[in-house]
């Protein structure tokens, strides 16, 4: 069999492997990548190439770097003179325009992390945990101009655990994607998957994480606040403020326990942690992040207090 071509659309780390998996395979043959132009990082402001860039420059890949990849002829044309047989997107985060949809010999693929029409939009994962589901998935689509309403090529059902939190949610992902991947495109090549269109039942959207969501309201259940905390870990991470410094929560362990006093009060200090009081239970914090410092426990962040 012919070797399948890609160009192949992504950015941060959850695209690598399935990236990793289409350049060392012998199934396909990887034309190009497309990914987000450098970005400032650090106290100097260095640019700092894409996970996917990093990749592919060190495997001699050529590299397109559009702001906008709609407003870019150049690059439009040049992609079109690969003759790809497909494009694979996962995690760009850039729209594509019908006249880049229409380059590719049979069609644009996505992966989107989640089991559409569930969680369409930016944040899936961590909607999904915030909400305190237990199950989501991942699933491969045909790009069309809407947000994800594509038609559904293949589903991956994924269980989410009681303390589960995003990164580890995003590395399941990451890790069962490219399989499912290279199956939809070869599918899709010999005509033995036909794509299904999208339930119009349970279409629910993840929308982009503000900072002010991540600020944790004691008022709230023990449960919801440590959904929060797991569906927000490290990107951008809970957090409450103490003393007019930000402390951000790593790790939770709600508690079926009633206390008096107000929420947001620590009523307990143990070895376990610190155990603060909710609209409904306690909640144990056990693993904190002050301000200018790095994650510690809990009960020694506690003790410095004193």
């Amino acid at each position: 069999m012919d070797k399948i071509s890609i160009v192949f659309f992504g950015t941060p780390d959850i695209g690598l492997p399935s990236l990793k998996h289409f350049y060392n395979s012998n199934k396909f043959e990887v034309l190009a990548v497309v990914t987000q132009p450098d970005k400032p990082s650090g106290r100097g402001n260095k640019l700092i190439p894409s996970p996917i860039k990093s990749f592919a420059l060190e495997k001699n890949i050529p590299i397109f770097q559009p702001k906008s990849i709609r407003k870019e002829p150049d690059i439009i044309n040049a992609l079109r003179s690969l003759k790809p047989d497909f494009f694979v997107t996962f995690a760009f985060g850039q729209i594509l325009s019908q006249e880049v949809l229409d380059i590719p010999k049979y069609e644009t693929i996505n992966l989107h992390v989640s089991l559409l029409p569930k969680y369409r939009g930016a944040n899936p994962i961590q909607r999904a945990i915030m909400n305190g589901d237990k199950l989501t998935g991942i699933c491969t689509m045909i790009t069309e101009l809407g947000l994800d309403c594509g038609d559904i090529c293949m589903k991956e059902p994924i269980t989410i655990t009681p303390n589960m939190n995003c990164v580890e949610l995003f590395d399941i992902c990451a890790t069962h994607s490219p399989i499912l991947l290279e199956q939809t495109l070869i599918g899709i090549k010999n005509g033995t998957l036909t794509p299904e269109k999208q339930s119009e039942y349970g279409i629910c959207f993840a929308d982009k994480l503000k900072k002010e969501e991540c600020l944790i309201d004691w008022s709230k259940s023990a449960i919801e606040i440590h959904n929060l905390v797991r569906g927000v870990y490290n990107c951008p991470g809970a957090f409450f403020k103490y003393k007019d410094k930000i402390i951000k929560v790593m790790e939770t362990e709600p508690i079926d326990e009633e206390i008096s006093g107000n929420n947001g009060d620590f009523v307990r200090i143990s070895k376990l942690g610190i155990d603060v009081k909710t609209g409904d239970g306690l909640l144990r914090l056990k693993k904190v992040k002050p301000e200018g410092k790095s994650a510690m426990n809990a009960r020694d962040w506690a003790n410095g207090l004193k």
